[in-house]
């Protein structure tokens, strides 16, 4: 009898690893956040995307008819859309790639410790503070013909000899929109990649000096391989960010000259109120959301690497 009671007994519960106890716990932490974010975006996607299918031919207040994907196809088609995808891309490409470029190297500066490393460190959090909208103004005013700040440094350098109008040629005034945009962004790498150095392990880099590492040998092949996770999150936030641009390309030039510094965002604006087709607006807006998805994946896929994480 007590043989076959025994065979009867559950058998005991499996035991969660101490890697599945931390998945775990941090799912149940995750949760609630992903439940409030789905709860405050899902509703507004979902009503994009049925917008999207729509056209309103006697403007926003006027009836809907139905399209299909008639707006996606017209975008598509329309030369202009993929100029304005090129000149986004652009921005984002040259904007991100000098962000991080001058990100790391001021973080790489910082963790050496230099003279008034500390002040350094703290005056990089002002631009960064700066709202976007401050910062486009202040550059707008910066650029201006008449009495800018950098039409009159200039002149006193003797570098020209009578004020330049900066922001009537297209791609002059994209770079410096693009300009602006990296003088607010820069400390936010910068802080990223600073956080990132200050966690490595210092006896990697004082054992590569005493095998007679250069200091760019111990930076390029030592500390740049494990700043890869945090090069990743800044990739990902900044492209995404950069792609989606509007506010200081809206401050600084209002997409002028001639269309010049137009992006997605700021077309996205055009088509729904400046134009009235909200519809086309909103296939326009889904369409930036299945790109950024798509850079995000591409980053994941060729950066990150879950073994060095184990």
């Amino acid at each position: 009898m007590r043989t076959a009671a025994s065979s009867q007994a559950k058998p005991a519960p499996r035991r969660l690893n101490l890697r599945q106890q931390d998945a775990l716990i941090g799912w149940l932490l995750v949760i609630p956040c992903l439940i409030l974010i789905l709860g405050i975006t899902l509703q507004p996607i979902l009503a994009t995307f049925v917008l999207s299918f729509y056209e309103a031919p006697k403007g926003i207040a006027g009836p809907q008819n139905w399209v299909g994907f008639g707006n996606y196809a017209s975008l598509v088609s329309n030369p202009v859309f993929w100029q304005t995808v090129g000149r986004t891309l652009y921005f984002m490409v040259i904007s991100v790639g000098f962000e991080l470029a001058l990100g790391i190297a001021i973080a790489q500066l910082i963790h050496t410790r230099p003279f008034g490393w500390k002040f350094l460190r703290v005056s990089l959090i002002i631009p960064w503070a700066v709202p976007t909208i401050v910062s486009g103004a202040m550059w707008r005013w910066i650029y201006n013909a008449d009495y800018g700040a950098l039409n009159s440094l200039l002149s006193q350098l003797h570098l020209i000899d009578k004020y330049v109008p900066w922001l009537i040629d297209p791609v002059r005034a994209m770079n410096l929109v693009i300009l602006a945009d990296i003088w607010h962004t820069v400390p936010f790498i910068a802080l990223i990649m600073q956080s990132a150095l200050a966690t490595l392990p210092p006896e990697l880099d004082e054992a590569a000096a005493v095998d007679g590492a250069t200091a760019w040998q111990r930076f390029w092949l030592i500390r740049m391989p494990l700043l890869r996770s945090a090069i990743l999150v800044a990739l990902i936030i900044r492209s995404v960010e950069a792609f989606r641009v509007f506010d200081i390309v809206y401050i600084i030039t209002q997409g002028g000259p001639a269309f010049g510094t137009v992006t997605v965002s700021y077309q996205t604006y055009l088509e729904t109120f400046s134009y009235s087709n909200p519809g086309r607006g909103a296939a326009l807006s889904f369409l930036i959301s299945l790109f950024t998805l798509a850079m995000a994946f591409v980053y994941i896929r060729f950066l990150y690497r879950p073994q060095e994480n184990s």
